[in-house]
């Protein structure tokens, strides 16, 4: 089935403490994104970037949450983009960008209709500004998006959590902080570690996260490069060794394919200052056109 897609960028890197993830979008479309997709028979419109502070014109606090209001602003137009592409018809793709950028993007495609999250990462970005270690809001767009953690963040767009806990699966889960632990396993949300991906097989957790969401309307996929292997996806700000393999990842994203519900996607983490020659961004590429369609036969 062909799409309407819409290319929405996100040049944001105040979620973290690494600069170059603002150069994910412009690495992500030199990939060949929209072409790809194009040539897959869906209809693709690049509504260029959300307008996002440029990091060496904004004053670094000294304490508390970094950027906080910052990110606020960008994701308030974050939430506006994203449903209204919905409201358009098309299918949203942001393209990242730190993971603090999902607090829009989330929020914005579920504001009129029951969303299931994909959330695909290494990490729980589970914590709050009590729990974070560092106060990088890239670690909390999860919990912000339950309902967790600053006001400010939780009530963009709309007050109070954007989805169910029962509407959440978390797949890829490999580096967790104390507390944060200790928070998801109170959460109630899926959580699928790479331990349970090497015990029982992708395919089988992907199915079954799948059946978890057969009640909503829409499934929003949220990727985060560092849930692959480093070894497959260099160019990120946190890798963690022991990731999705490249083929592990192209079969969760042919398995979402075939189930025919997502609908809408986010891409997060791409940081080509610390890539390969664009590696990184070419295997993101790769993913989304076999999350979108395309097929070995």
């Amino acid at each position: 089935m062909h799409s309407k897609i819409r290319i929405i960028g996100v040049p944001m890197d105040l979620g973290q403490s690494l600069r170059g993830v603002d150069m994910g979008p412009s690495a992500l479309r030199y990939a060949g994104l929209a072409s790809r997709l194009q040539r897959l028979g869906h209809q693709v419109e690049d509504a260029g970037n959300i307008e996002v502070p440029v990091r060496g014109t904004v004053p670094e606090p000294g304490q508390g949450l970094v950027f906080l209001p910052q990110i606020v602003q960008t994701c308030e137009l974050i939430y506006a983009a994203g449903r209204q592409a919905v409201a358009d018809g098309f299918l949203p793709i942001f393209l990242g960008g730190d993971h603090s950028m999902s607090i829009g993007t989330v929020g914005g495609i579920s504001h009129d209709r029951t969303t299931g999250l994909l959330w695909i990462d290494a990490h729980g970005d589970y914590n709050t500004p009590d729990t974070s270690p560092s106060g990088n809001i890239h670690g909390m767009p999860l919990a912000t998006l339950r309902g967790l953690g600053a006001a400010e963040l939780v009530n963009i767009g709309r007050p109070g959590p954007k989805i169910d806990p029962e509407d959440v699966l978390v797949i890829g889960l490999r580096d967790l902080d104390v507390t944060e632990r200790r928070l998801l396993k109170q959460s109630r949300m899926g959580l699928y570690t790479m331990r349970e991906i090497d015990e029982r097989g992708i395919a089988d957790v992907a199915r079954e996260a799948l059946r978890r969401l057969n009640h909503v309307d829409r499934i929003h996929v949220s990727l985060d490069m560092d849930s692959l292997d480093p070894v497959y996806a260099p160019g990120v700000g946190t890798p963690v060794p022991g990731g999705l393999s490249y083929r592990e990842a192209h079969l969760l994203m042919e398995i979402l394919a075939d189930h025919g519900r997502v609908g809408s996607i986010d891409v997060v983490e791409v940081n080509p200052m610390l890539d390969d020659k664009n590696r990184t961004a070419q295997v993101a590429v790769t993913l989304l056109t076999s999350l979108l369609g395309k097929s070995i036969i």
